[in-house]
């Protein structure tokens, strides 16, 4: 069973995410030839006060 670990900013618009977790899951169903029952999506959200990029915080870059 695949796991797909997606990390990036926080989405807060919730039919984004279920689009973001259909799409994903299906290039793996693809990629993979199993059914879509057997992909695991999982978002890891991070706030801007917990990345650094370039040496600096992103929430202090806006």
């Amino acid at each position: 069973m695949p796991n797909i670990v997606i990390e990036g900013p926080i989405l807060k618009d919730m039919e984004k995410k279920r689009k973001l977790v259909e799409k994903v899951t299906e290039a793996a169903v693809e990629a993979y030839g199993l059914p879509k029952e057997a992909i695991v999506v999982i978002i890891k959200e991070n706030p801007p006060e917990n990345v650094g990029v370039g040496g600096k915080l992103i929430a202090d870059r806006r």
